[in-house]
């Protein structure tokens, strides 16, 4: 019986490790979830937040091809807000890009360089409407989407307010 004893100890023991890497992975698992949850929730509410316009002139039902808005301070006031509740997750603070999407501070650059009063305003006439476009409609890209669509969401004061505060935040000032 005595040659019987090391065996089962050494069972006994393997058993106990057992379980307790059992133990330790479970352990290992459930704080990997709360982790996960909490990092989750910590990405904040990506539900689009409403944006009051209301202190602003109406433009109409008619899509605008151009800013209305530009140097409003009222309009910029509003985009600060609108951007911040609902373009920073993406766009980042301050518009400062973290790479997730697009640093919306570069986004007229081309226009700022050119010296032609003509093209810089033709140029910027084709970022609005760039602009407009993409928040309306959104990009995707293979079937990701890479931004959602903000039609039915934001109004187009809303969208509009957006661009003249993007406008106060240009990496290349006009």
């Amino acid at each position: 019986m005595s040659s019987y004893a090391p065996v089962a100890t050494t069972h006994s023991m393997m058993l106990a490790r057992m379980r307790a890497r059992a133990r330790l992975l479970a352990a290992c698992g459930a704080t990997a979830l709360v982790l996960t949850a909490g990092g989750a929730s910590a990405h904040g509410d990506v539900t689009p937040q409403a944006v009051d316009t209301s202190s602003l002139p109406k433009l109409g039902e008619g899509w605008r091809s151009e800013n209305p808005y530009r140097r409003n301070d009222a309009a910029i006031k509003v985009g600060t807000s609108a951007y911040n509740q609902n373009c920073a997750r993406c766009h980042g603070l301050e518009a400062i890009s973290g790479g997730i999407a697009p640093d919306l501070r570069k986004l007229d650059n081309e226009c700022a360089t050119t010296r032609d009063d003509t093209r810089r305003a033709a140029c910027v006439k084709d970022n609005d409407e760039y602009f407009l476009t993409t928040v309306r409609h959104g990009r995707t890209r293979n079937g990701a989407v890479y931004m959602p669509p903000f039609e039915g969401t934001f109004d187009q004061e809303a969208i509009w307010s957006i661009k003249a505060y993007l406008e106060t935040r240009r990496d290349k000032p006009f």
